[in-house]
């Protein structure tokens, strides 16, 4: 049987036995439409209520506060626009950095179309945004901050509580994308000063198609869609029992677990960095050498192709994510930390998982190592003039 190893599970992980069983019966015993008031749809909707009760217990906030939606891309939509357009009357200035997602990116421009005002905040070379640029540009017609909680690319994880203080200082709601956060970051909505948060389920063993978006109570923000009264009135359609399910019960296992799993995928990690860095030269270790998720891991290998260094590891079984948009340019992470371009396009993205072996690891290391030797066999000279 050919040997395949998953490396890509910062965008999407398995579904776990454990959030398999607790879904199941909702497909065949419990069924109902959650928004009827008969028996059937009673016991759904109590499903539905313990999932959202599990969710807000992980990260300190009062389950009321936690709106179910279809992803993390649908949070973000609903979080940039609609708290912008509900609190227009106190300002229209807006700040995000340059590292954050298209979804919140997208509706950054489309936001500036309806006249608001948006400053793109940088980050340094590790992919920490700056405080600095923060307190410059930040003002008091500012509504509304948004910095993701962790960088999806290059596993960076933002000071959160400073940042959040510093938009409340003006008056500024603060949001962030915790996507690629919950179960590898402890999240405390009071503690860290959060005034909305995306959440997934899809990176932390949990079902495609679901997400969360907390709100803390008394922050005004606009109906997501409008048709039915689902989500305390706020976000019409039928809700997506089984998937809220298996989201309730991949966050309960992943905050149960946040201390055992972060120890193994940092000792993963850590063996396959000092091993890849010793056998393959001209390498680049993306994002900050300790204020970092633990599953997520950058390299940039110096004059190599991203697309055909990954099209080769696919073939030797090993899936991994290469760092480029659909038209083959670079994505806004590695732009936003100015990486150079003799590395910006040879980037690659290894995402963990606990299920992953020690044989595993280094089976990608021997693998890695050929091919890239392979490439730079074909083009022997580097842009900077080093011979392999």
């Amino acid at each position: 049987m050919e040997r395949r190893i998953y490396l890509d599970n910062a965008s999407s992980t398995s579904v776990s036995s454990e959030v398999l069983n607790e879904m199941m019966p909702c497909f065949t015993s419990f069924y109902g439409e959650p928004s009827k008031s008969h028996a059937f749809g009673r016991e759904a909707s109590g499903l539905v209520e313990r999932s959202r009760e599990k969710i807000a217990k992980s990260i300190n906030a009062n389950a009321k506060e936690v709106y179910f939606t279809s992803s993390a891309t649908e949070s973000n939509n609903w979080a940039i626009l609609g708290l912008a357009r509900a609190n227009r009357s106190k300002g229209n200035h807006i700040i995000v950095s340059k590292l954050e997602s298209e979804s919140v990116l997208a509706c950054c421009k489309q936001l500036e179309t309806e006249g608001f005002d948006v400053d793109y905040i940088d980050c340094d070379s590790e992919g920490l945004v700056s405080l600095i640029e923060l307190l410059h540009y930040i003002k008091d017609e500012t509504i509304l901050v948004s910095i993701s909680a962790v960088n999806k690319d290059i596993g960076t994880i933002q000071n959160i509580k400073t940042l959040a203080n510093i938009a409340h200082d003006k008056g500024a709601i603060f949001h962030t994308d915790a996507s690629m956060a919950v179960g590898f970051v402890k999240l405390d909505v009071v503690d860290m000063g959060i005034d909305a948060m995306t959440m997934s389920a899809k990176a932390i063993h949990g079902p495609k198609g679901v997400g969360a978006l907390y709100v803390k109570n008394g922050v005004e923000i606009e109906k997501f869609m409008l048709g039915s009264n689902e989500e305390f009135g706020m976000r019409a359609g039928s809700l997506n029992v089984p998937a809220i399910v298996g989201f309730g019960k991949a966050v309960e296992v992943a905050t149960r677990d946040i201390v055992v799993n972060n120890q193994k995928l940092k000792g993963l990690r850590d063996y396959f960095v000092r091993n890849v860095t010793e056998k393959i030269e001209y390498i680049k270790v993306n994002g900050h050498q300790y204020q970092k998720a633990n599953n997520i891991l950058s390299l940039s290998f110096e004059m190599i192709n991203s697309e055909s260094l990954m099209a080769l590891l696919d073939l030797n079984g090993i899936s991994v994510s290469a760092s480029i948009n659909d038209d083959m340019t670079p994505n806004n992470t590695l732009k936003a930390i100015h990486l150079g371009d003799e590395y910006i396009y040879g980037t690659i993205r290894f995402s963990f998982d606990k299920s992953i072996s020690k044989d595993d690891v280094d089976y990608v290391i021997d693998t890695l190592t050929k091919q890239v030797a392979k490439l730079r066999a074909m083009s022997p000279v580097t842009k900077t003039g080093r011979a392999k």
